[in-house]
Order: C-alpha cells, then sequence, then structure tokens
C-alpha cells in the first residue's frame, strides 16, 4: 500500500510542524505542511490526506486562550474537514500536540458523547503554579483504544506548556472517560511504574491534570490528542542522559506514536 499522506496544519504561532513532519517521514509517511488559510480557500484539499496532524506551537499567539483561535476558525470555516477526519467513514486519524490537543479539546472531539449537562465536559487550563513549564516527563499507558499508543506501556517524552492541566466537569465525566478507555497516556512517577487515579505532586504531575491525565482519545481511538511532545525524542540521542546509557535503543520513546499510525493503514 502507498504511504498514508499526512496533513501537518499550520498557522500563525505554529512552531512544532517542521519536527512533527519529519518525524512522520522518518516512519514512512508522506507528508505536507498545509496552511489553514489554504485549506479554507481550498476545502477540497481535505480529500488528499489520510491523517490530521495539529502540532505543537502557540498558534495565533495563545490569544485569549490556549488554541481557541485556530478551533474557532476550524469550526466556522472548515467544519467539514473537522467532521471528514473525526467522524467521516472511521478510516483516517487525527492527532494533536501540545497546543494541538488544546485546538481538539476546544473543538470537542476528544470529550464527545460524556457527560450530561451543555456545558463542556472537561477542559485544559493553567498549570497549578501558574507558569510555564519545561521538563522531561514519565508516562504511563492505560488500557485503551487509541491507535497510536498499541503496544505501549511506558514513554519518557518533554513537556512544554502552561495551560496543559486537565479538568473534566464532575467525576462522572472522569469516570465515563475512564472507563472507555479514553483516558490514554497519564504522567507517572517513576520510569516503570503504572497508571495512577490519585493526583501525583510536582514535577511527577507537571500541572496537576485530574487523573494525571497527558492525553485524552476519542472513542474509537482513532483521534488523539496528548500534552507531551513525541516529535522531540525520536532519535535516542534527544533523550536527557544519553551519553551514560550503554547501550542505545533504535529510536527514541516518541517514535512509535508516529509508526503506529502508518502501520494502522497496511
Amino acid at each position: 500500500m502507498a504511504a498514508p499522506r499526512v496533513l501537518i496544519l499550520r498557522a500563525p504561532g505554529t512552531n512544532c510542524d517542521e519536527e512533527t513532519a519529519f518525524a512522520f517521514k522518518q516512519a514512512g509517511a508522506s507528508v505536507e505542511r498545509v496552511h489553514v488559510n489554504r485549506l479554507i480557500e481550498n476545502p477540497a484539499l481535505k480529500d488528499r490526506y489520510q491523517v490530521l496532524c495539529v502540532p505543537g506551537g502557540f498558534s495565533y499567539g495563545d490569544d485569549i486562550a490556549a488554541g481557541r483561535i485556530l478551533a474557532t476558525r476550524l469550526q466556522q470555516h472548515l467544519a467539514d474537514l473537522v467532521h471528514a477526519f473525526v467522524h467521516g467513514n472511521g478510516d483516517r486519524l487525527v492527532l494533536g500536540i501540545c497546543n494541538g490537543m488544546q485546538v481538539l479539546m476546544r473543538l470537542g472531539v476528544l470529550t464527545e458523547g460524556v457527560g450530561s449537562s451543555e456545558a463542556a465536559p472537561a477542559t485544559l487550563t493553567w498549570n497549578n503554579h501558574g507558569r510555564f513549564e519545561d521538563r522531561w516527563v514519565h508516562l504511563a499507558v492505560d488500557e485503551t483504544p487509541c491507535v497510536f499508543l498499541q503496544g505501549v506501556q511506558h514513554m519518557y517524552l518533554p513537556m512544554a506548556h502552561a495551560e496543559g492541566k486537565f479538568v473534566a466537569a464532575n467525576a462522572e465525566v472522569l469516570g465515563q472517560l475512564r472507563e472507555q478507555g479514553r483516558l490514554a497516556i497519564r504522567y507517572s512517577d517513576g520510569e516503570k511504574n503504572g497508571v495512577h487515579d490519585e493526583v501525583l505532586k510536582f514535577p511527577h504531575n507537571p500541572n496537576g491534570a485530574d487523573a494525571n491525565v497527558a492525553g485524552v482519545c476519542d472513542a474509537s481511538g482513532r483521534v488523539f490528542g496528548l500534552m507531551p511532545h513525541p516529535e522531540r525524542h525520536i532519535d535516542p540521542t534527544q533523550h536527557p542522559t544519553w551519553t551514560r546509557r550503554r547501550e542505545q535503543p533504535e529510536y527514541g520513546d516518541g517514535m512509535v506514536m508516529f509508526q503506529n499510525a502508518v502501520n494502522w493503514f497496511a
């Protein structure tokens, strides 16, 4: 089968598009970086791609709230594109990384189908300490249908955000997401430690997220958003202590996510 075509969505302030495109290319995908204005001018471009990725950065300067303006532009001008990738025929994937997860959360596609009120079932808000945080974090993968995390138990990735704290509207929403395997990846307190529901202390949980949530997927597992940056750890030399390792793995921890996306179409 031909390599899946990946659309890396760009906007003013996006700054991780080239690294994310490189990661997908290393995994065997065909990749194109496309500005949101180009898609608005020619919405039919969406039919060329099998994967939509919203990368990290500060789209539109994170004015109003992180990811809000880009999400609003997608809602108002590219609703058909969002529907085609999220719902469509179930033959496409969507990945949001950091600012991309913030966009997907604003669109409501990661928490769709949970909660019983008109209010948003969950959101991403400011880190507990109220400032931008940049560090490496241990992550544990929960039992999940998420396509991007198949075969993965643990990851060690860098995170860099100010508004990354996942907060559920209530315990009912959190319970529904957990039961459906949609709290896909959580901050952990060690390299081999598993999932914790009780909130871990800083720095293990770098933002105070409910249930230590670092990433959420939709019910199908095809749409996934996470706050840490897998594209920043696709090579073993990107690990902060790589020079002290006696044996180097073939890839960095984040590479498997891009490989899983490509292999899903095989």
